[in-house]
């Protein structure tokens, strides 16, 4: 199978269109969004529409959840707080309704796919670093043989052995059997490593090989939507030129 895995697009239509491109002419079998389709942004209605008609499985992700109801966000810093309470209140009922029927994980055979740590779905907690990565080494044999998750917004792998993990620095590797891997896919529509290109990836399990890829979007045009929103912070759309 080879998948088309992405994440975090934050109701940012113009990177979400051009990774869909890249897809297409990549020629994945299947497309999976791994959450955080809503927040941030402007345009969630958009975004909702585009992955719920493109992607095979689709995760829910903190911004998600929160939108849907489905946790509390109350403790969010005032901006996130308020572009959320902006999204649930123009979504549609049926983008609505659809986040909250959205899954914390799903499993295609040894491939598994979440927003956070799978330790403890529904905290939706960080792997960015190897500590945080050796949190799931008591839940090895539970792993897929490659596990895949956003949130963190950054492009990072580790293979994970039963006693030690090792960061994956490059952008192309093998998967090989005797380790479990997590791989955090990047960010659509926010990415936060200093690269302001969409972040998508590229798994093929039938080989055993995982890629990340970038692609160049229409920045302007996404922030400016942003700019045009009194109800959205402005810092959403200038973070878009600088990647962070």
């Amino acid at each position: 199978m080879r998948y088309g895995i992405f994440s975090d697009t934050h109701a940012n239509l113009d990177a979400l269109e051009a990774v869909l491109r890249c897809f297409d002419r990549e020629r994945v079998d299947c497309l999976v969004c791994l959450g955080d389709t809503v927040g941030y942004g402007a345009q969630p209605n958009e975004c909702c529409d585009l992955v719920k008609a493109n992607t095979k499985f689709c995760i829910l992700g903190n911004h998600d959840a929160a939108v849907a109801g489905r946790m509390d966000y109350s403790y969010y810093y005032d901006a996130a707080r308020e572009a959320l309470d902006l999204h649930a209140s123009i979504l549609t009922k049926t983008n609505l309704d659809w986040l909250r029927g959205l899954p914390y994980k799903e499993e295609d055979q040894a491939t598994h796919f979440c927003h956070g740590s799978p330790v403890d779905l529904e905290e939706f907690e960080y792997i960015f670093s190897v500590e945080q990565a050796a949190t799931c080494i008591p839940i090895w044999d539970r792993l897929g043989q490659a596990t895949f998750i956003g949130h963190s917004h950054l492009c990072k792998s580790f293979a994970i052995g039963r006693e030690r993990v090792y960061e994956v620095v490059t952008k192309e590797f093998e998967i090989h059997p005797e380790f479990r891997y997590i791989i955090s896919v990047g960010s659509v529509g926010q990415p936060r490593d200093h690269d302001p290109r969409a972040s998508y990836t590229i798994y093929d399990s039938d080989r055993g090989y995982f890629s990340f890829k970038r692609v160049e979007y229409n920045v302007t045009s996404a922030a400016q939507k942003i700019f045009g929103d009194q109800r959205l912070s402005d810092s959403f759309g200038a973070r878009l030129f600088a990647g962070i």
